[in-house]
Order: C-alpha cells, then structure tokens, then sequence
C-alpha cells in the first residue's frame, strides 16, 4: 500500500506575508481605491502570465498582446457580463470601487469605464487579500470570455 504524502503549498500571498512579516488586517477595512490599486497588479500579473505562456516573443509584442485585455474599456465590458454572476458581497465591494472619488483618470477611457474598471480591479484585489485567488481567475476567465476575447 502506498503512503499519501501530503504537501502544504503556500499560496504567493501567504508566502509574501511570511516573508515580509505583514500583520493580519481585516479586508473590509481597506479603501476601495487600496483594493483597487492591489487589483490591478492581480489582473495585469494573470494576463501578462497568460499571454507569456502563449508563446515566446517579443517584449512589445507581448505588450501590444496584454494591453486589450487590460484597458479600461475591457474591463468595463468584462464587469458588465459578470454583474448577474456575482454574489452580493463581491457586488457590494463593486459597487464601492466604482462609486470611489478617484483624483485620476485613464487617458483614453471614459470616466463610465474608467469607474466601472476600478470597481473590478477592487473586486479582484478584495478576493485576492481574501486568498481567493480560485475565485479571482474564474472571474478573470468568465470575462475574457464573455467579451469575446482570446489570449
């Protein structure tokens, strides 16, 4: 008979509170522009991963491959499909991303788009401090899908 060995993987938030020593902070309490601002990275390090695994090329090539997926009209699409998706939580955190009074916006997206992409890059880096980061690339795969998009 074989003997199961069980391995304890840590995910790279766990790891990273580990290793930098970062206290334990209750999500909720962070401004929708702080979930924001951790969202983005999520959404960009998915993509950008995504679009390396495709293939080896180069660096602006892989640029020009990331950036429709990462531009605020994207998003905004991408969230769109998802709201009837999403549990009341998640819409609520949303809600509050996109309702935030942001002093910036994107040059090249409207201020709808503009706030409708922070409400989901709010929603992904909630999920994300929550180490639900299954949740976060069915989100990520489900909106890329329903906006017809292929990486």
């Amino acid at each position: 008979m074989e003997e199961s060995v069980s391995v304890v993987q840590n995910s790279l938030l766990d790891s990273i509170k580990e290793t930098f020593a970062c206290k334990e902070t209750d999500v909720r309490a962070y401004s929708p522009l702080t979930l924001a601002y951790i969202g983005d990275v999520v959404y960009d390090l998915i993509i950008r991963t995504v679009v390396v695994e495709r293939g080896n090329r180069a660096a602006n090539e892989l640029h020009k491959r990331t950036i429709q997926y990462v531009k605020a009209q994207t998003q905004a699409q991408m969230i769109e499909a998802l709201l009837p998706r999403l549990s009341e939580e998640e819409e609520a955190v949303y809600k509050r991303g996109r309702n935030a009074k942001s002093y910036t916006t994107a040059k090249n997206a409207s201020i709808g788009d503009y706030r409708k992409a922070t409400g989901f890059e709010a929603l992904l880096g909630y999920l994300y401090l929550l180490n639900r980061m299954e949740r976060v690339l069915e989100l990520c795969k489900q909106g890329i899908e329903a906006v017809h998009l292929t990486i």
